[in-house]
């Protein structure tokens, strides 16, 4: 389906903000979303939550009640949630970014500002993506498991003892990696053929600015409709946290790090059932096997109507 404009006038639009997300002033967050978006429209709903459990819920009570658009304001986890709601539905989505890291806002180029992402949602066209797909549940960035699930228990204690920021969350890798005890066993199983590992983690990757900003190999494969698997070679804290901190710094080898495999479905086995897998930023308990797959063009979404990428601009 070519990328086709859109013209808000004629659209019923519904923003569902959580509103625990990122560290914003809210009321000031709703009303100029309010101003921007409400004169546009035939009609405007700004629906909000405190609980991100909630946001399927409303989602889908605003698919129910004829939207044309959604509009996901809030972090990686909220998009993943209305995203999940909204796969394969002839429903539009929208995204405002309000969370600490917005990979899939600056992946999509709609700006990574408020005023960025009003802008695309007032001048844009609708473009078909493709989504992540672990067991039924979508995500757009990534999941993972191992010692990055970890990372995000540890990284809410740290949020709520010190605040959310980019320097907490980097900090909790750390401290997460000084507790990882033992790696894991896995079975790949990719087209019919087994690979096997013994790794502290795995990163299955869907968005190419992500991997772009770490310095990893894959983010072609991840535009042309792959999953980049990346297996950490580093089994005990140690070598692991130097691999962490590379990251960081932007001086990841590939080689050297990480063992990668790009497909676009696989299924990953472990002897131990009961796995804690982080998904865009949330975590939840899964069992083995996981079978995952990129759902291609599941998703409509709204993006900068003339092609620009806003983030692209703002970091240029």
């Amino acid at each position: 389906m070519p990328d086709n404009p859109i013209d808000l006038s004629d659209k019923r639009l519904c923003v569902i903000l959580n509103l625990g997300s990122g560290s914003k002033d809210d009321d000031a967050f709703k009303k100029t979303i309010r101003e921007a978006l409400e004169p546009h429209c035939a009609e405007f709903d700004l629906r909000q939550t405190a609980h991100g459990g909630d946001i399927v819920r409303l989602t889908q009570q605003v698919v129910d009640d004829g939207f044309d658009i959604v509009v996901a304001a809030g972090g990686d986890g909220t998009q993943s949630a209305v995203a999940g709601a909204l796969s394969g539905t002839d429903t539009v989505m929208g995204v405002i970014p309000g969370g600490t890291f917005n990979y899939f806002a600056r992946d999509l180029g709609v700006g990574e500002t408020l005023e960025d992402a009003l802008d695309t949602i007032s001048d844009a066209k609708v473009r078909q993506v493709d989504i992540g797909d672990i067991e039924g549940l979508v995500f757009l960035n990534n999941v993972s498991l191992g010692a990055y699930p970890h990372i995000l228990k540890t990284r809410e204690s740290i949020y709520r003892r010190w605040g959310r920021s980019r320097i907490a969350a980097y900090w909790s890798v750390l401290v997460a990696m000084r507790r990882l005890r033992r790696p894991m066993d896995l079975t790949a199983r990719i087209e019919g053929e087994e690979k096997h590992f013994t790794t502290a983690l795995v990163f299955v990757a869907r968005s190419a600015f992500q991997l772009d900003s770490f310095g990893l190999e894959g983010a072609d494969a991840t535009r042309d409709g792959q999953f980049a698997v990346l297996i950490a070679k580093a089994r005990k804290p140690l070598p692991l946290m130097r691999s962490a901190l590379r990251l960081a710094m932007g001086f990841s080898a590939q080689d050297s790090d990480f063992d990668l495999i790009l497909t676009d479905e696989l299924t990953i086995d472990t002897p131990k059932k009961r796995q804690l897998v982080a998904h865009d930023g949330e975590k939840s308990v899964m069992m083995a096997p996981l079978r995952l797959k990129v759902r291609h063009e599941e998703l409509k979404v709204l993006v900068p109507a003339d092609g620009r990428n806003k983030t692209a601009e703002a970091e240029a």
